[in-house]
């Protein structure tokens, strides 16, 4: 059985990918846990219902709208950290810098509480309404990401792996995964999934095409995609159901002439002073547009061009610094010509890590020496102030982050320069439309399909045309969301409602205190000075949230609190109070502020700390070595060994005027110079906004920008294309096509096309069934399970003794050929007696079980002249009220009909047949097998075996005859 239940992207045009799968057994897998630029928790609802049934979770793309909710629910719902999920590298560590970037760009990914949880406490304490509180949910701290996305299981490329199931999960029975190159993006995975007899292929998002840093999908073949047969790889061949996006871009041009018209564009727009930004996003696509960018400046300077000479690029995102820097250290996953450019860069004695462009060597793939990355705000305003100031109009390109033009830099780019009409925007991606208001990169599409206020043919030297659209000084509103510290009644209803949901997990746990208890402790499992009173208000909040679903309304009337029931935070939400009675509490408040050690236990029992054990004396010594550990480190100077942490502390320690409260975190040490420049006066810019900690609201203002610059459109989406799914998949053969990820209109228009070619390929190959195309909406179930005529029967233990088992290529393989005898009902061999066939019934009406157990019959001396060869021995039952079903049993053949079973038997071939063991086979055989040519094998010299799709043919004497369905050709060569 396998069902599947598009939760997100579905006939819509948001491009938010969430997919359950539910296999046999109740096995749950959900692929993507993606959202888009609105962040509405409203469209997680379903996902959290369906948290605690789910076996493991998959991701294919680093992307927000593949992986983009990942932290909000391992923040938010405490069950989800405790289901495994896999990736790629690629997907996890850009996975991480891309969330890191969004927190840190826009408070609205935290997300605001449900307006009816704030109305239940408002109910309860008897307040005035509060539906007009926006008030935020903590968001997960970049510490926090980083600990969630290294809970990911990392996999790599075409390597079968069998998961472990959640805690919660029903076994998963040898399911089976394998990920392969889906192209797209960096580490971007088509997933196979083997469960049973359903062989599912989830393939959302790819790209067949070869691109500058990316090689193609893996569906023909080769080293990571892109470059392979003219057939689809065996792994993904015939699938019993293939789930595939229907989303294509606007306008398919090849790699050379989408790159030929993105970089005649930024030439004509910093030829006459102007600025371009190319908003894209922080992780995956930006790979892509910075290698093409760097490499075509690199190109210009070298042709001496004096306006690339003077333009100066910039790569603005707040963790794009991280992003960069873990590209450097994947090139093996990506196409063999980065690989080749690292490899000779190396040989000549280049450098990597980014300080070709100071110190003039030869500069690798991701070693920018042309493009300058902009990782904090304020440094993004002085290059647009420069912009401002400059007497003499000077070209600037400016990528970046975020795709959509809602958070990220590139809003704060657009507002600047949108109303100088020498500007340019350039969209590189048909953007996403969700629910409500729309975005800005909509409306900038809409914008440039409407082509109002005129447009401005241009033509690349290739002799391709494109158009501009002129803004014309329309209005487009531009909204700042903001974090605000709460106030006044503002913070005693978000200090009701926390203890609201206190109180409720309070409730739910005396339910279930274990479940609640483990996935308490999975929030830090790894931490073993973890303690309950050092738990922040919002890991508190994280552990609660979902906690209100459970209890419902019904449990509305109890969640009235009164002073026992806010414990130890009366101290602070209530004036006048300063003591607290710990006599008969428990947890937290039974000893407070005491701070209690969680035990850790292993298989050899409870783990001891050693310090714990020390003398006065020995304790006053060790941290006296700690103390003159301490001034060493001080005084250590250059070219002294010195550990990892010492190095850290001296940084921390030295005049560093980052706050590491402002900016993305990585988990790996910051560089001086991430993109090979030399120091500026942009290395000293801080941002002068203090981050809010604490309780917060969001304040969404509002301004109305007017748009004069110039809107262009070059798709560098990466996605596949129309032809690519009219040729692919009736090479793939899918006994059920799935279509997620797209409009409704090309989605329907897609699945009549595919009906249309499956259709065709069934009437050239009478033997298929026909193919089931679905196009499921959102929430919807389709049934794909695969249509297999599987029986059950019983093997008579004289049958079983003859099988002979053959091993081919690890499974166990044999060809039977049996009497399939009715329930009941046995085939006695005996070589007396004459040669007609009796029936011969049992008399067995004692016993009701009969019916179920192998008769053993002896024949009577009566009867003993009337049995036959070949007696087929039918047993009856006793009439019951219970139904059982009957298995038939398979049996050996009697011998008269061996014979004439054994002259009608056809050859049997199973798997791929291959020419090499045909060759084996032959020479074994004593037969002399030779290969001429490319795909020919001459047997004897005579027989020339050649392999095609059809059939395989063999002959003599010009006479041909077809032996073995869709393997090889032969042909007699008159010898």
């Amino acid at each position: 059985m396998f069902t599947f239940t598009p939760l997100q992207g579905a006939l819509s045009e948001s491009t938010a990918s969430q997919s359950l799968l539910e296999l046999d057994g109740g096995v749950k897998v959900l692929v993507d846990v993606g959202w888009d630029e609105r962040f509405d928790v409203e469209k997680l609802r379903e996902l959290e219902k369906q948290i605690p049934t789910l076996s493991l979770i998959l991701l294919t793309h680093a992307t927000v709208n593949h992986l983009g909710a990942y932290a909000h629910c391992c923040k938010n719902f405490p069950l989800f950290t405790r289901i495994p999920v896999y990736a790629t590298r690629p997907v996890i560590d850009l996975g991480r810098t891309l969330t890191q970037d969004l927190y840190a760009s826009t408070p609205v990914a935290a997300t605001t509480i449900s307006p009816t949880s704030l109305a239940e406490v408002s109910y309860s304490y008897a307040q005035t309404s509060s539906a007009d509180h926006n008030l935020l949910l903590q968001p997960p701290t970049p510490e926090e990401i980083a600990r969630y996305f290294s809970l990911i299981q990392p996999l790599k490329y075409s390597q079968p792996h069998q998961p472990l199931p959640s805690p919660f999960s029903p076994p998963l029975n040898g399911l089976t995964i394998t990920a392969y190159n889906a192209g797209h993006t960096l580490g971007g995975t088509v997933w196979h999934i083997q469960h049973g007899l359903e062989s599912i292929v989830y393939a959302v998002d790819w790209n067949q095409a070869r691109e500058n840093v990316l090689s193609g999908a893996a569906w023909l073949g080769g080293a990571h995609g892109g470059a392979g047969g003219a057939e689809v790889i065996e792994q993904l061949r015939k699938p019993t159901a293939l789930v595939c996006s229907s989303r294509t871009p606007e306008t398919a041009l090849a790699r050379a002439r989408r790159d030929d018209q993105l970089l005649e564009s930024v030439k004509l727009c910093i030829a006459r002073g102007g600025t371009v930004l190319i908003p894209v996003d922080s992780s995956a696509r930006v790979l892509e547009l910075s290698y093409f960018l760097e490499h075509a400046w690199r190109a210009e300077v070298a042709r001496d061009n004096d306006v690339f000479k003077s333009t100066r690029v910039y790569l603005a995102g707040r963790s794009i610094g991280s992003t960069m820097r873990n590209a450097r250290s994947m090139l093996e996953w990506m196409d063999d010509s980065i690989v080749r450019e690292f490899e000779a860069v190396a040989g000549a004695g280049g450098t990597r890590g980014g300080n070709s462009g100071a110190g003039g060597g030869k500069a690798g793939p991701f070693d920018f020496k042309y493009l300058r990355l902009l990782e904090r705000k304020a440094q993004v305003q002085r290059v647009l102030q420069q912009a401002t100031d400059d007497a003499e109009p000077r070209g600037r390109v400016i990528v970046a982050t975020d795709s959509s033009l809602e958070w990220g830099f590139s809003k704060d780019v657009l507002r600047v320069i949108a109303g100088d009409a020498r500007n340019l925007v350039v969209l590189t991606e048909k953007p996403n439309r969700s629910s409500g208001k729309s975005s800005i990169a909509w409306t900038l599409w809409e914008w440039w399909k409407e082509r109002r206020d005129g447009v401005a043919v241009e033509q690349t030297s290739g002799g391709d045309t494109f158009e501009q659209v002129y803004g014309g000084g329309r209005e487009l509103e531009v909204t700042e969301a903001t974090r605000q510290p709460l106030e006044g009644n503002e913070l005693g209803v978000y200090q009701q409602w926390l203890a609201t949901q206190r109180q409720l997990q309070a409730t739910l746990q005396s339910g279930g205190p274990a479940a609640l208890e483990a996935s308490a402790d999975v929030v830090d499992d790894a931490s073993e000075t973890t303690t309950e009173t050092e738990e922040s208000e919002t890991e508190q909040q994280g552990k609660a949230l979902n906690v209100s679903t459970t209890i419902g309304q019904a449990s509305r009337k109890k969640v009235v609190l009164t002073d026992e029931d806010l414990g130890i935070t009366i101290l602070f939400k209530k004036k006048g109070v300063y003591d607290f009675d710990v006599r008969g509490k428990k947890g937290r408040e039974r000893m407070f502020p005491t701070v209690l050690r969680r035990k850790r236990n292993d298989e050899f029992g409870e783990l001891i700390r050693p310090e714990e054990y020390l003398r006065a004396e020995e304790r006053e010594d060790a941290d006296g070595q700690e103390d003159r550990q301490d001034g060493n480190r001080q005084e250590q100077g250059f070219g002294k060994k010195r550990k990892f942490d010492d190095v850290g502390a001296a940084k921390g320690a030295s005049n560093n005027k980052r706050p590491h409260l402002k900016r993305a975190i990585s988990d790996e040490p910051e560089a001086a110079s991430p993109d090979g420049h030399a120091g500026d006066e942009l290395d000293d810019l801080e941002d002068d906004e203090e981050a809010v900690v604490g309780p917060a609201k969001l304040v969404v203002r509002s301004q109305a920008v007017s748009v004069n610059l110039r809107i262009a459109f070059v798709d560098f989406t990466g996605l596949h294309d129309k032809r690519s799914l009219h040729m692919l998949i009736p090479l793939i053969q899918p006994r059920k096509l799935i279509l997620v990820a797209g409009a409704e209109d090309e989605t329907l228009a897609l699945a009549a096309d595919c009906k249309k070619l499956l259709s065709a390929q069934l009437t050239s190959d009478s033997s298929q069934s026909a193919i089931d195309v679905f196009a499921p909406a959102v929430g919807a179930t389709v049934n794909a399970s695969v249509d297999t005529n599987a029986w059950v029967v019983k093997l008579a233990d004289p049958f079983v003794k003859r099988l002979k088992w053959q091993n081919v290529r690890g499974l166990g393989i044999v060809t039977v050929t049996g009497l399939l005898l009715p329930s009941g009902e046995v085939a006695l061999q005996d070589t007396a007696g004459p040669t007609n066939n009796t029936t011969v019934p049992s008399n067995n009406d004692d016993d009701e079980d009969a019916s179920n157990k192998r008769q053993k019959i002896e024949p009577a001396a009566e009867q003993s002249n009337t049995l036959s060869k070949t007696a087929i021995v039918t047993t009856t039952t006793t009439t019951t009220n219970t139904t059982t079903t009957a298995i038939p049993t398979l049996d050996v053949l009697p011998p008269a009909l061996a014979s004439a079973v054994r002259s009608a038997a056809q050859p049997l071939h199973v798997g791929d047949l291959r020419l090499a063991d045909l060759r084996r086979a032959m020479l074994g055989a004593g037969h002399k097998a030779e290969f001429r040519g490319e795909g020919t094998l001459l047997i004897d010299g005579c027989v020339a075996v050649r392999k095609t799709g059809t059939v395989l043919y063999g002959g003599r004497g010009g006479e041909c005859q077809c032996l073995l369905p869709g393997s090889f050709v032969v042909q007699n060569q008159g010898k």
